[in-house]
């Protein structure tokens, strides 16, 4: 594969990047090695105004690296714009939260004194080098919710962005430095992923994380378990949005269309699968279809435009693949289902009617603006549709009854329940899945620890 900036609304390559041979990986693997000796025994308080003076260099960069996310992968630039807004956000959460996070502990004085000592202490020690293996889909919160826990707590990154966001990738490693982050703090590795298994192998490597698909996430959790090195896996997700009579139906169908098509559909957490109530199927789909065919589609750049074309050629032809073969079954496509006829990879938004568990939409993630309408009796039967998938990252319950909402929260195989709202991460919140959504979890203190050695201290009496 090769290292290019494809501009996805005209086809056109910008770019091109020669990938990093040998010896430059070598040099960068060693100066990780080198840097994290010392780093790690830098204070908080140091890492914090690192932290913090890399997050106000991304809030004054925030125009030209949204334009150069949007150029890269596509996304409306106004919400690349957010994007990077979000990222300086976490930066500071984790620059003000990260001490308290990792104070050390200290277990009960009854159970102390059981184990015969005087005193024992929980103290949370970096790794070293983390290896992070992200994707194109939010080329900059994708590893900013890696970086900014994993640099705080004294651990330096190696990053293998996606080969279509070279630019990005390179402004990442640029912000840190610029930051004043020693060079080895967090390196950007321009390689294909051919290359990712023998930097894994690499003894200097401690760990590896990985956002993007279920095949990549096998091949590093193989690897990474071969060599028995901790990782965290965040990959595909095809979330419920379940409805029931009791919701906003005006409400629920407003946030059901942006909850579908953020990020033009990209989005392992976007809501796929809409499971709606029979007693108000007709009434949401008619709401939620007029909001689909509402939606403005177009230059990315501009900025009115909500949905732009697809990263890649290649995912548009998947796309397609997944709705015709869902309409050769005998899904009704309600609006959309055709491509325009206009330069780039532009998919329309899409809604699929009478969707069945045969068709491999029900299967498989559809990553781009397609939503699966399904028709559910009673609250049983939407909790078998929604759990009757491979994946298990998020999920979305519309409902103004109490005891409905836990019985959804209860039964749900899913890593976040979302009650009358859509799916979103805050650093405040751990973020990840169950199935083959993945393992371990990004954000909060459960994620800022993912990459900790958890070191019990004893003390004899």
């Amino acid at each position: 594969m090769s290292i290019a900036t494809v501009n996805p609304a005209t086809g056109e390559t910008l770019k091109t990047y020669e990938a990093m041979g040998e010896e430059e990986i070598e040099r960068r693997l060693q100066l990780a090695q080198a840097t994290f000796r010392t780093y790690r025994t830098t204070s908080f308080a140091e890492r914090a105004r690192l932290m913090n003076e890399a997050a106000g260099l991304l809030d004054e960069d925030q125009q030209e690296i949204a334009r150069v996310m949007t150029t890269e992968m596509g996304k409306p630039v106004t919400q690349s714009r957010a994007e990077a807004a979000k990222c300086a956000k976490a930066m500071r959460w984790y620059a003000g939260h990260a001490e308290e996070l990792l104070a050390d502990e200290e277990p009960a004085a009854a159970d102390v004194k059981d184990s015969g000592a005087s005193r024992v202490v929980v103290r949370y020690r970096p790794l070293g080098p983390v290896l992070a293996v992200m994707p194109w889909n939010f080329p900059l919160w994708q590893v900013i919710r890696f970086a900014a826990p994993a640099l705080m707590a004294g651990n330096v990154g190696l990053l293998k962005h996606a080969s279509n966001v070279p630019q990005t990738a390179l402004y990442l490693e640029d912000l840190f430095h610029r930051a004043g982050f020693a060079e080895g703090c967090f390196q950007t590795l321009l390689i294909g992923s051919g290359a990712v298994d023998d930097i894994l192998r690499d003894e200097r490597v401690r760990a590896a994380t990985l956002t993007g698909s279920e095949p990549a996430g096998r091949a590093v959790a193989s690897t990474a378990g071969e060599m028995v090195k901790k990782t965290v896996l965040e990959l595909g997700g095809s979330d419920p949005f379940v409805v029931m009579p009791s919701a906003d139906l005006d409400r629920a169908a407003e946030v059901a269309v942006t909850a579908r098509v953020q990020n033009t559909g990209q989005s392992c957490i976007a809501a796929k699968r809409f499971i709606v109530h029979t007693d108000v199927y007709d009434a949401f789909t008619e709401r939620f279809v007029a909001g689909m065919r509402a939606l403005r589609v177009g230059d990315p750049m501009q900025e009115d435009t909500q949905v732009g074309p697809l990263a890649s050629e290649r995912g548009r032809a998947d796309l397609e693949e997944l709705v015709d073969d869902a309409r050769r079954s005998g899904a009704k496509v309600l609006c959309g289902g055709e491509r325009p006829d206009w330069p780039g990879w532009y998919y329309p938004p899409t809604v699929l009617a009478d969707v069945t568990r045969e068709m491999r939409i029900h299967r498989e993630e559809a990553f781009g603006p397609v939503a699966a309408l399904y028709r559910a009796t009673d609250l049983d039967e939407a909790v078998l549709i929604a759990n009757d998938s491979p994946f298990g990252l998020s999920s979305n319950v519309w409902t103004r009854d109490e005891d409905e909402a836990d019985r959804f929260v209860r039964d749900l195989e899913a890593g976040g329940v979302y009650i009358n709202g859509m799916t979103a991460s805050h650093p405040a919140f751990p973020f990840g899945g169950v199935k083959r959504s993945g393992y371990g979890r990004e954000l909060s203190g459960h994620g800022i620890r993912e990459f900790c050695n958890i070191t019990t201290v004893w003390h004899g009496v």
